[in-house]
């Protein structure tokens, strides 16, 4: 194959291999000419190269103006000279002499190496900026490479990237060598390459890695509406399905855990919640507590979004959640600023409540007289001390003692549940 064709089937190969356009390389190689023909003769000559895109001839010519009187060889040449090049040449005109690309190719070679050599590192770093861009936000398999200063070197294929201390759960270490799945958390452009950073505790790598194990989820039926998760602890999914025959807890757990166990493996452990989204505030709070039994939710307000959760007294400690997590992820998966208080203590304040009221209503009454409790003669069953407690709470009239519950009566300083049912079967004998 003649050199010069030899020449256009590199390019051809650079230009389908590299992505560089062979127009680039051949503007790359005549620039190479025309600076190392500079460097034999000066900067300030005026000279031009082509290289034939069809032949891949390279041509070089020096370019003067035809004058009757030459002031200046490296840019102007004499009419009479001018005219042995060209027999029409004339005063003024432009003029083009051959050269010969030979005498400097040699440089012009170098140049033009060094010049493709670097257009080319730096299309393999674009190209490979572009790819690794797209994938922003995906899980990505890869290989510890090495450790140092807690942040981790992890060789994901066609280049390296950093899952720095901070992108990692406190509960995980890695050694050279170990297979870990993370999320493509950012991607920078620099000098040796583009800058990967991944990660392993964002929520989103929760999100993906569901996306993965459930087919239902990559298909939409299932939809994940909020997650929230504290790395390394607990996190907090909340799950709703377009199609009513289709359970989305169960989707997600799969036939004896076999969908979620994968993921709760690659998280080394970490607590996952699968809770049913609604949009009713108080079927939300309460199944957003996952594994801890609630017995009441009042909605405070509903325009600061405040909730008051009550809870056994025994399953305090795991609806608050070791360091207050369960009760914190709770609150931001719903959106609810939220209260948490056992059985007990709400009793202990609503009796302090009511005692409060009877007290505030006796110092602006006159006092009780014997005519006054009268009306609870009717109780039968029930001692003199548990009718005090009546009046003293203003529970003297048949019908509002008819509207209360067993709820409302235990609340009350010495009224138990059995006492409670006494008064009402009381009420009802009448």
């Amino acid at each position: 194959m003649p050199e010069n064709m030899e020449l256009l089937h590199v390019l051809d190969q650079i230009e389908k291999d590299k992505k560089i356009s062979k127009d680039e390389i051949l503007s790359v190689i005549e620039n190479a000419l025309v600076s190392a023909y500079k460097k034999q003769v000066g900067k300030n000559v005026n000279v031009e190269a082509k290289v034939n895109l069809e032949t891949g001839e390279m041509t070089a010519n020096v370019l003067k103006t035809a004058v009757s009187e030459v002031a200046n060889p490296l840019l102007e040449i004499s009419l009479n000279e001018a005219k042995k090049i060209d027999a029409g040449a004339k005063e003024g005109v432009e003029i083009k002499i051959p050269l010969n690309p030979q005498d400097f190719s040699r440089i012009a070679a170098q140049t033009a190496k060094q010049v493709i050599v670097q257009k080319i590192r730096k299309s393999e770093k674009d190209s490979l900026y572009d790819e690794i861009k797209e994938k922003v936000g995906q899980v990505i398999s890869g290989t510890v490479y090495r450790i140092a200063n807690r942040n981790v070197i992890v060789d994901i294929g066609n280049t390296e990237a950093v899952l720095p201390a901070n992108e990692q759960t406190a509960r995980e270490s890695f050694t050279v060598g170990q297979r870990i799945r993370t999320i493509i958390l950012s991607v920078d452009r620099g000098i040796k390459g583009p800058i990967t950073v991944l990660s392993r505790s964002n929520p989103e790598l929760v999100k993906k890695l569901f996306e993965l194990e459930v087919p239902e989820i990559y298909e939409k039926v299932v939809e994940i509406k909020a997650i929230v998760r504290e790395a390394g602890m607990r996190t907090k999914i909340a799950v709703i399905s377009h199609n009513p025959k289709v359970d989305p807890v169960g989707a997600c757990v799969g036939v004896k855990g076999a969908r979620i166990k994968p993921i709760i493996d690659e998280l080394h452990g970490e607590r996952i919640d699968l809770i049913p989204y609604s949009e009713d505030a108080v079927k939300y709070i309460t199944s957003a507590f996952a594994i801890a039994k609630v017995l009441e939710v009042n909605a405070i307000s509903q325009e600061e979004r405040k909730a008051e959760v009550i809870v056994p007294d025994d399953t305090l400690s795991l609806a608050i959640g070791k360091g207050g997590h369960n009760v914190r992820l709770t609150a931001r998966l719903t959106g609810w600023h939220i209260d948490v208080k056992s059985e007990s203590k709400k009793k202990e304040e609503a009796s302090a409540a009511a005692n409060q009221n009877v007290t505030e209503e006796n110092n602006q009454n006159e006092p009780m007289t014997n005519k006054d409790s009268e009306p609870l003669n009717f109780l039968q069953g029930i001692t003199p001390k548990i009718k005090n407690t009546l009046v003293q709470a203003g529970l003297t009239d048949i019908e509002r003692l008819k509207a209360l519950s067993i709820d409302d009566l235990v609340i009350l300083p010495g009224i138990g549940i059995k006492t409670a049912e006494k008064i009402l079967e009381s009420i009802k004998n009448i």
